[in-house]
């Protein structure tokens, strides 16, 4: 998931902050012109179904249909936001610091 996540960062969107959890995504995006967020969302959605389906070597619906999204509406918000989803591993008990979980924006900037 991570891999499609960067892939087209700072091209069709520019990734705030992530968090990939053992059931569910948590993802800040701002997407650049000419790129709609259901666009980049099904495109992240189709890539990473077709690469579990083929390491599970099964095929069919992978993911909800759907998403949930939210517009950031100031800067408060965009640090309540980003603060709850780099946390969320931590809130699920699964590590004891942010900076801890591998597959997150947190522990990205920690190491780059």
């Amino acid at each position: 998931m991570e891999v499609a996540l960067l892939h087209f960062d700072s091209q069709r969107y520019r990734l705030l902050a992530w968090c990939i959890m053992p059931n569910h995504v948590h993802v800040m995006v701002e997407t650049l012109n000419g790129h709609g967020l259901g666009a980049v969302v099904a495109s992240w959605k189709q890539y990473v179904a077709r690469m579990a389906n083929r390491h599970l070597k099964r095929n069919g619906p992978f993911w909800h249909v759907d998403y949930f999204d939210r517009f950031i509406r100031d800067e408060g918000h965009h640090q309540t936001a980003l603060t709850y989803i780099e946390e969320n591993p931590v809130k699920a008990k699964l590590v004891e610091d942010k900076v801890d979980w591998r597959w997150s924006s947190a522990w990205r900037r920690l190491v780059t």
